[in-house]
């Protein structure tokens, strides 16, 4: 994954267990940023099925999860940020800006964490886990969804960015 050092926003470096799953929603944002760039804005209506989340759900879904998550360990979330905003939230330039502004508040949020509350316990969903235990949590619901949009992509025709093979343009299908 090669995510290298990792620093918080104000230039110190994190280390630890902190550096490994940032560096890890690194790598995830990251490409999960890059398809919602090559997606065209007409494909963000498109769903696989009635009752399923289209693309643009599914990017103001992690957008939503990235504020919601860290709340579980009392990070407060943001004032004019809503559930509702999953479906509300449908423009291709509005839902690339609010996954950028989430991602930063989910970092945010896990380099303020200092290692010595990693073992604290809170509740999610009625059940204890650690902060550490929802740093987890975070980085594997982006990476869930990272999947799901990858595969929501190669059935519209659409290479992502980083795996399109050369000569063909980003967004465009390849046989890879």
């Amino acid at each position: 994954m090669g995510v290298g050092n990792v620093r918080a926003a104000d230039g110190a470096p994190v280390s630890g267990f902190r550096a490994d799953v940032l560096g890890n929603i690194d790598y995830a944002a990251r490409e999960l940023v890059q398809l919602a760039d090559a997606v065209p804005a007409d494909k963000y209506a498109w769903r696989p099925a009635p009752g399923v989340r289209s693309i643009a759900e599914v990017y103001m879904h992690v957008a939503v999860a990235d504020y919601y998550i860290p709340s579980l360990i009392g990070v407060k979330v943001p004032d004019g940020v809503s559930r509702d905003m999953e479906t509300k939230v449908t423009e291709k330039a509005q839902v690339v800006e609010a996954l950028k502004k989430s991602i930063a508040h989910a970092r945010a949020a896990i380099e303020s964490t200092p290692d010595s509350e990693l073992d604290t316990m809170v509740k999610v969903r009625g059940a204890d886990m650690t902060k550490r235990g929802v740093f987890i949590l975070l980085a594997g619901h982006i990476h869930e969804h990272l999947g799901q949009s990858i595969a929501y992509a190669r059935i519209n025709g659409i290479t992502p960015p980083w795996s399109a093979s050369e000569g063909a343009p980003p967004g465009k299908s390849s046989t890879n």
